[in-house]
């Protein structure tokens, strides 16, 4: 087992949505023509610059970064290499029940045209689910993890995600803001401890918002376990509203281990929707994400208190 981890703060904007910009944005489905992919990329481009302006108004540019898909995103990756911005990219097929890569064989390839600080991977693993999928699910992980380690660039970011099965919906009378509350916490820490053994080596782990700071510590010392000591946690938006995402990031924020958040829609939906709309100009829409960005890195900071 070989951890590198990462321990620094960590602010991610993320916007490596796909399947939810072309459907729920934009109502398209199908496959794309240039022109419709050249419109979500264009979209992209202002989330990115209401990244690039909250850096430029204080947020700490050696803890910010961003995460961003190729297939809409593959400029703004050039760029934010070239200014030395902390980025990462999706190695994960879109929208889909069960991890695979989006693109297959040659991901390698992919990952190294960007040399991204972090190769990302959203999976959702339920550790009570079909065993003979997650098993699958966790070998081509395991293959990521062991490549990422070996060529020693690239970090691996994990975003876990825990759906839940329908007994255990059951159990909560179908319930899922109990679910989330009384039964997600205690799977996430099976998941965690089901990919470890199965030699999945996240650098860092994105977590689903927790409303507990007992089950963030809890989390800290799943994905810390037996020497893993580096390795560090992110707190993700979910999509949920401006209230709850400030609660699950001030929970997190007071927990050593959690060094930071990745809030995507929360900050960015309403005002692309908006400009896309005709209600505000695109320099608004611009001003309003990166306002959206630095509230949240402002709160975590300050929640953290002097850890961060």
């Amino acid at each position: 087992m070989a951890i590198r981890g990462y321990e620094q703060p960590l602010y991610i904007l993320p916007f490596d949505h796909r399947g939810s910009f072309e459907t729920g944005m934009f109502g398209w489905k199908g496959e794309l023509d240039a022109e419709q992919t050249a419109q979500i990329a264009a979209a992209k481009r202002v989330i990115y610059e209401g990244f690039q302006k909250a850096v430029a108004e204080g947020v700490p540019a050696e803890n910010a970064g961003i995460l961003v898909d190729e297939q809409f995103g593959g400029a703004i990756l050039r760029d934010a290499s070239a200014a030395g911005h902390i980025f990462a990219c999706p190695a994960e097929k879109s929208g889909q029940d069960e991890f695979d890569f989006e693109y297959g064989e040659d991901f390698r390839a992919h990952i190294e045209e960007f040399h991204p600080t972090f190769c990302k991977v959203l999976v959702r693993y339920n550790p009570e689910a079909d065993a003979a999928l997650n098993r699958e699910q966790a070998a081509r992980l395991r293959r990521l993890s062991e490549y990422l380690q070996g060529a020693g660039n690239s970090l691996f970011m994990f975003e876990l995600l825990v759906p839940a099965e329908a007994a255990q919906l059951a159990k909560v009378n179908g319930d899922k803001k109990r679910y989330d509350l009384e039964l997600r916490p205690g799977l996430m820490v099976g998941a965690i401890e089901q990919l470890q053994a199965a030699g999945v080596e996240p650098d860092v782990w994105k977590i689903e918002g927790l409303d507990r700071r007992e089950d963030c510590e809890a989390m800290i010392q799943a994905a810390r376990a037996d020497g893993r000591d580096t390795v560090g946690c992110i707190i993700l938006g979910r999509g949920e509203d401006d209230t709850k995402v400030r609660e699950w990031l001030s929970t997190a924020a007071s927990v050593p281990g959690f060094i930071g958040f990745a809030v995507g829609r929360t900050d960015f939906w309403q005002p692309l929707v908006d400009w896309r709309g005709g209600k505000i100009a695109r320099e608004t829409a611009v001003d309003e994400i990166a306002g959206r960005y630095r509230e949240f890195v402002d709160l975590f900071r300050e929640a953290a208190g002097g850890r961060r």
